[in-house]
């Protein structure tokens, strides 16, 4: 991991306008009122016996909480934030906003501050889609409030 490129694009992402479309941005994807950052991707784990994976979920969750500390610094200590209820009301047909509906499919919790000066929610996660696919860990910038 390297801290110093994580935090500023996160740094970035708090000062960047947000695009009025959904698409593909420099560091990820953005949308109107929110960015979201892939800061790292690990391997995929079609090979494996499931030993890598659970190296591999470790090491993610390590580093989150590493980069969480030093953003505790700037924001204080974040909340740790199921998104399993917004989940399971996305399952049972509520509109979730953007980006915690995509978020909510893939990421069980995040870390999460509200950044003051720009009045923006700053969220960190660790992601994976299925067994065999990669983790990533992401950086969320957001104005839309969690659910």
């Amino acid at each position: 991991m390297t801290t110093a490129k994580h935090l500023g694009t996160i740094e970035l992402l708090c000062s960047r306008d947000f695009p009025a479309e959904h698409g593909r941005s420099d560091v990820g994807t953005s949308g109107p009122g929110f960015h979201i950052a892939e800061l790292a991707t690990s391997d995929d784990f079609w090979e494996d016996d499931g030993t890598r994976r659970e190296e591999t979920a470790a090491q993610y969750e390590y580093d989150r909480d590493g980069l969480s500390e030093l953003l505790a610094g700037r924001w204080g200590r974040p909340q740790v934030f199921s998104l399993a209820g917004a989940l399971g009301r996305a399952l049972g047909g509520e509109d979730i906003p953007p980006p915690w509906d995509d978020l909510a499919s893939h990421v069980p919790d995040v870390h999460l501050w509200k950044e003051g000066a720009r009045d923006r929610w700053v969220a960190l996660g660790v992601s994976q889609w299925g067994e065999e696919l990669p983790f990533q860990l992401l950086a969320v910038v957001t104005v839309v409030d969690p659910p």
